[in-house]
């Protein structure tokens, strides 16, 4: 999710609710502790040298109990942010402290986002030596083959 999304979706929220993939809500006191951009340049197996820009929010929740971040409280940081460090639009991802801290991408449904589990990928899968996973197929579904139940040649 993209920076000018949640912009827009802000001003037409109650409250800012945050919740894993599995179901666990970020509890409702937590604190947007940091805004901010994270530039990575790095080579991949491949040797080919890459870049990637994102924008980062850190969710922590501390024993501040009577605390709740309202919306617009959340699009003044982002503005200050936007201000102060020059971010431009680009997709956003969460930091939120789980067994360690854990990256996150982003999405909103049912008038909350949802923190969605980030994988790791192979980004030169055609230098890497690794091979395509194989396409599973019934036999039965084959057309033109050689093979027939009844040919013998199985």
């Amino acid at each position: 999710m993209k920076l000018s999304e949640i912009k827009k979706i802000l001003p037409s929220l109650e409250n800012v609710e945050f919740q894993l993939e599995n179901g666990t809500f970020v509890p409702e006191h937590f604190h947007v502790t940091e805004v901010g951009v994270i530039l990575k340049r790095f080579i991949d197996c491949g040797g080919k040298i890459r870049e990637e820009r994102i924008i980062n929010f850190q969710l922590w929740d501390a024993n501040d109990f009577e605390h709740r971040l309202k919306p617009e409280k959340l699009l003044k940081i982002i503005e200050l942010s936007e201000t102060k460090l020059g971010i431009e639009d680009a997709e956003v991802e969460v930091e939120y402290q789980g067994e360690t801290i854990g990256k996150y991408d982003l999405n909103f449904e049912d008038k909350r986002f949802i923190l969605m589990n980030k994988q790791t990928a192979c980004l030169a899968e055609d230098a890497c030596g690794i091979p395509l996973e194989k396409q599973k197929v019934k036999l039965k579904e084959l057309k033109n083959s050689c093979c027939t139940p009844n040919s013998g040649c199985c």
